[in-house]
């Protein structure tokens, strides 16, 4: 009996090493070295290229792969993916860490906030999917560590089927069709990257 104690006290002893590792700063750190991510440059967080699906498209007389995949992650030292415009459909998944919002512009001009997490009572979802041809903008929430997740674009990402960053006219263009969506939010989705 002493001795199932004694094992059973080990067991939790692990569990709780490995919970209080991951989630935190230590843990993105080692996500970030292992999967050997990069810094995104204009947007922020980091990226790991994954690969591109065999399968190809003709996509507006392009030959593209079907889809792309990277890994993506937020940390507390870099917790906003800056407001960009994907040509593609990119889906998110998250595999550790969180929760994060996110920030979709539609180009009918409709605005909504999705958050991705695992605490579903709260209306977090494992899964964001962003149509293409959106706005989005993404937002660690404070208190969080980092989150890891794995995006899914389709057809390919291509740099030239992106735009990051927008401009006042595009501030206006959105203001106030959430209660989020002030003026001041908006531009701080933009940050860096004003353009002309």
């Amino acid at each position: 009996m002493r001795r199932v104690v004694c094992m059973l006290a080990v067991v939790v002893m692990a569990c709780s090493a490995h919970a209080q590792q991951v989630g935190s700063d230590a843990r993105a750190q080692e996500l970030i070295r292992e999967l050997k991510l990069q810094v995104l440059p204009k947007e922020s967080g980091y990226l790991g290229i994954i690969g591109v699906t065999p399968q190809t498209a003709d996509v507006n007389g392009r030959r593209l792969s079907v889809q792309s995949q990277n890994y993506y992650m937020l940390t507390r030292e870099l917790p906003i993916n800056y407001l960009h415009k994907l040509e593609p459909a990119d889906t998110h998944i998250l595999i550790e860490g969180g929760p994060v919002d996110y920030f979709i512009f539609h180009p009918d001009g409709q605005v909504e906030k999705v958050t991705l997490g695992m605490d579903l009572a709260r209306g977090e979802r494992p899964v964001v999917a962003v149509p293409p041809g959106c706005w989005k903008a993404l937002v660690l929430r404070p208190g969080a560590s980092y989150a890891l997740m794995a995006n899914a674009l389709s057809p390919e990402f291509t740099l030239d089927r992106v735009r990051i960053g927008e401009n006042e006219v595009w501030v206006k263009r959105f203001a106030g069709k959430a209660d989020w969506a002030t003026p001041q939010k908006l531009r701080e989705f933009i940050g860096p990257n004003w353009l002309p």
